[in-house]
């Protein structure tokens, strides 16, 4: 359930874009249907005026859930805030949701644009100290470690139930394999770790969480 300022500002930019004539229940349809990203660019859509930093941060917490005021950045902590509100202020385009997130990546490190992409995707995803997707019928868990330097892959309990298997299946452990992930015996997961100990690139985690998904899709979409 979104809260009721943000679900406002969403229904006001939707009423622009279909009329006014666009039911109560129409919108809420359509709102249903929409990914966090989509929900964002149509919430900062609204936006004429400058805003500040504390605007995104509670979009940001009330969406996607993370607390941006207490998160680990990629520059010093104490300038985040003030990093961010130099852009939205010296912005001389509209402010949009893209942009917002660019940014947010930038500072935080923080892929909300890949994050909005796995809903329904059934994968849970542990990311930057927190539990960022998780659901009680997800097939495979992506956990990634302190600084994203890391990342390992296991079935969730609900999979096992489902097909009998403990480990991740034999397909996707030869894809993962030919990316550099190895088996670990003590966590029973397929685990990766950046040789040059910097934080997985982005091109990186969008091919391994895309060979996720292919298996799901091929093998288990079913379930």
């Amino acid at each position: 359930m979104l809260p009721s300022d943000i679900l406002n500002r969403v229904k006001t930019s939707l009423k622009k874009d279909f009329g006014e004539n666009f039911s109560h229940q129409e919108l809420d349809a359509q709102i249903e249907a929409m990914t966090k990203a989509e929900i964002m660019d149509k919430y900062f859509n609204t936006f004429e005026e400058k805003i500040d930093h504390s605007v995104v941060f509670r979009f940001i917490q009330s969406i996607f859930h993370f607390d941006l005021d207490n998160k680990p950045v990629n520059t010093e902590k104490d300038l985040s805030s003030a990093v961010i509100d130099s852009f939205l202020y010296e912005e001389e385009e509209k402010i949009t949701g893209a942009k917002i997130r660019s940014i947010i990546n930038q500072i935080f490190g923080i892929n909300l644009d890949a994050i909005s992409a796995l809903d329904g995707a059934k994968i849970s995803l542990y990311s930057k100290d927190q539990w960022v997707l998780q659901h009680d019928k997800d097939l495979f868990v992506v956990h990634t470690g302190n600084d994203d330097i890391d990342v390992r892959i296991y079935p969730t309990k609900y999979f096992t139930e489902e097909t009998g298997l403990e480990t991740l299946p034999k397909d996707l452990q030869h894809s993962l394999s030919k990316m550099g992930f190895y088996y670990d015996e003590k966590t029973r997961s397929y685990y990766y770790r950046n040789p040059s100990e910097e934080a997985v690139p982005d091109a990186f985690k969008g091919q391994t969480m895309g060979t996720v998904l292919n298996t799901i899709k091929q093998s288990y979409s079913s379930l």
